[in-house]
């Protein structure tokens, strides 16, 4: 016969995968948990929270939920592998997506320039925030969002590294930028600009993955 601290544990994870399931595409209210699982507003606001510690769900500014870093990162990545490879053939630079971490921003995906002179830095690397385009782009500089509001995309040209440059746009979702899509590349290859010889590219593959992350989720 199962222990009373097994059935406990059971219990705790049914609630906790009916608050999951419970979350959809936006935003829920604990009082609206609370609706969709059958569970006490208490208790159902108290399981939240604690999935919000681990990442699997995260609240918004106005105190609802929604699926977390966990999901999203996931999402990310399986979106973002496909168009990362695309956006590389077409231009021959290296193609990278940032996400924010606090006052870092980590690199999720990387698909290398097959150049010997390239930009690149490997999945998991972190730099502080604003260096580069698409730390500049997720550290939301007011500079860099009238240069995003203009142009569509951010550049650099040479600030991080000298003779490297950068343009990046924004990955959106329903609760704003959630990552950036960078193309990184030695200024020798570049023509006008990182922005002006491939802005227009890297905008369309952050729309691509923030549509392809939509439909995931």
């Amino acid at each position: 016969m199962p222990s009373t601290d097994t059935n406990g544990s059971n219990r705790t994870l049914e609630r906790a995968a009916a608050i999951l399931d419970a979350v959809g595409r936006s935003a829920v209210s604990a009082s609206e948990l609370s609706r969709r699982t059958g569970l006490s507003l208490s208790t159902a606001h108290r399981l939240a929270l604690q999935l919000a510690d681990y990442d699997f769900l995260r609240r918004t500014d106005s105190g609802a939920f929604r699926l977390g870093d966990r999901f999203v990162r996931s999402a990310l990545e399986n979106a973002g592998i496909p168009v990362l490879n695309d956006l590389r053939d077409q231009t021959g630079e290296t193609a990278q997506l940032w996400v924010r971490r606090g006052d870092e921003r980590v690199c999720l995906l990387s698909a290398d320039s097959r150049h010997e002179l390239r930009a690149t830095l490997p999945p998991g690397s972190r730099l502080p925030l604003p260096q580069g385009s698409s730390g500049r782009l997720l550290a939301a500089e007011e500079d860099a969002l009238a240069e995003l509001a203009s142009a569509g995309w951010i550049e650099s040209v040479g600030s991080r590294t000298p003779g490297l440059g950068s343009v990046s746009a924004p990955v959106r979702a329903d609760e704003g930028i959630i990552a950036a899509v960078c193309l990184a590349m030695p200024l020798a290859r570049v023509s006008e600009s990182p922005g002006q010889d491939h802005g227009s590219l890297v905008v369309r593959a952050a729309q691509r993955i923030a549509e392809a992350v939509e439909r995931r989720n």
